[in-house]
């Protein structure tokens, strides 16, 4: 089943940008990014990535999908691309929540019903966009991720996909979920291109990156559809992935983000951008200033 109505319907309320949590005391605590699933073509090529470049532990779970332990309760999904499947190669962002069953019970309540069964006992559902989105119980993969000391990073700080209409996001992600702005900018001064939504009960966001009509191929769609490791000082993760044999002029091409945080970007074999990013910005900061706390070494749980 799909997201099935407006904010207007499901909350009962016509005003989008308020900030109005639907049933806030109702709704569990959402507090960070739990996973996010990568699809791949080519098994060996990705396991090289992300096991021996990104230097993360493989532990395959139910249904062949390879997880990848960032920390011990984050991780990285590699599962094989399905044939006419959609153009995405990042299919699914999960988040932690404190009580998944009760979650689940709060979104029915909301005409949110659920599209399909995550191993270990989570959910996912489509929003208004048919993004899947899942939801992990905390905890959930306590003791079943294997993590390494080679590993670049040891947080998921954000993920961020393609959004065409803000304002139909919105009524879920803000509306429904809690969701609040941390900073929104764009490429150049007066422009929005990047809209960054926090989850209600932590330090990780989503990022909109906001669709204006242009044509994409393959390379620009894995530009926007991506995901942040987060580190406290940029020269570690140069000098992790150095040590795992990344050595390409990539691996080290560092620049200083709109956000003001450090940023360096690598690709997997099938596009998807990863973005390393400092926790904290270090440099000028354009276009909003932050409005939520900055993510550190260890999740909100």
């Amino acid at each position: 089943m799909r997201w099935s109505g407006s904010f207007g319907f499901v909350c009962g309320v016509a005003v989008i940008g308020a900030g109005a949590v639907c049933g806030a005391q109702e709704r569990p605590a959402i507090t960070g990014i739990a996973f996010v699933r990568m699809s791949s073509a080519n098994h060996a090529a990705s396991d090289a990535f992300y096991g021996k470049t990104l230097g993360f532990t493989k532990v395959t779970g139910p249904g062949g999908v390879d997880r990848y332990g960032v920390n011990e309760a984050q991780w990285l999904e590699v599962s094989a691309r399905v044939d006419n499947g959609p153009p995405t190669r990042m299919p699914i962002v999960a988040f932690t929540t404190r009580d998944v069953a009760a979650l689940e019970r709060y979104l029915a309540a909301h005409k949110v019903g659920v599209a399909d069964r995550l191993a270990g006992g989570g959910f996912t559902v489509r929003d208004p966009e048919g993004n899947v989105i899942g939801f992990m119980q905390t905890g959930a993969m306590k003791g079943k991720l294997q993590i390494s000391p080679s590993g670049s990073s040891r947080r998921i700080i954000h993920a961020g996909f393609v959004v065409k209409d803000p304002a139909a996001e919105d009524g879920f992600y803000r509306g429904l979920l809690g969701f609040h702005t941390y900073w929104q900018g764009g490429q150049t001064d007066g422009h929005l291109d990047y809209m960054s939504l926090q989850v209600p009960d932590g330090s990780d966001w989503l990022e909109y990156m906001l669709d204006h009509g242009q044509t994409m191929d393959a390379r620009q769609l894995g530009v926007m559809n991506h995901f942040s490791l987060g580190v406290a000082k940029m020269g570690d993760a140069v000098a992790a992935l150095a040590k795992n044999g990344c050595t390409g002029a990539d691996c080290t091409k560092t620049q200083m983000g709109r956000d003001g945080k450090v940023q360096l970007n690598l690709f997997d074999p099938d596009l998807t951008r990863v973005e390393f990013m400092e926790f904290l910005p270090s440099g000028t900061i354009c276009c909003t200033a932050f409005k939520g706390k900055h993510p550190t070494d260890t999740e909100d749980q």
